[in-house]
């Protein structure tokens, strides 16, 4: 089918969409700097929840995050209606440990600030603190295969935000915000 115009998608159109499915799909901005400050609090004791949830907000603003939560959620929400073909279909529903690009998918956000990400990402995966043991349970009818390492990841990104703002701030190459 040959396009009449210019394809053009607003921003806000995409980063609105990404924080009202990841609400939808029953995970808070509080709930992911839950993890952030699970990750981050031995590190820097003065570390808030708000300052946490701020981080969040940060990592979600990048077009690279949304494009990665909007796809592991429709991939999430399609495996629900059974509409992959198989053996895909089977593979998603059971979060199949040899299927691993749910955790690829993941790595994307982890790798927008940096390697330090990885061994957050890690351990939280392999920990499923707070809202990833909900979303890992598999106790209700809902598919979160994707959804569980996207939330690890924006949390393991925003907890590396935070070791790189806060060594900047250490050696007095940026100051710290004022709130």
């Amino acid at each position: 089918m040959p396009k009449s115009k210019l394809y053009s998608l607003n921003s806000q159109t995409v980063a609105t969409a990404t924080r009202e499915w990841l609400l939808k799909r029953g995970v808070t901005i509080p709930q992911i700097g839950e993890l952030v400050m699970f990750l981050q609090q031995s590190y820097y004791p003065e570390l808030t929840p708000d300052e946490c949830e701020r981080y969040v907000e940060a990592v979600l603003s990048k077009r690279e995050v949304q494009n990665a939560v909007l796809t592991g959620i429709q991939l999430d929400m399609l495996a629900e209606e059974g509409k992959l073909l198989p053996p895909l279909q089977e593979m998603i529903d059971n979060d199949e440990g040899l299927y691993g690009c749910d955790e690829i998918l993941a790595l994307s956000i982890v790798n927008v600030y940096g390697s330090i990400g990885f061994t957050n990402f890690g351990y939280v995966d392999k920990l499923k603190p707070g809202i990833l043991k909900k979303l890992n349970d598999k106790e209700d009818a809902a598919c979160h295969t994707f959804l569980d390492d996207i939330v690890g990841a924006i949390a393991a990104a925003a907890s590396s935000r935070i070791a790189h703002r806060k060594q900047a701030e250490r050696e007095n190459i940026i100051e710290p915000p004022i709130d």
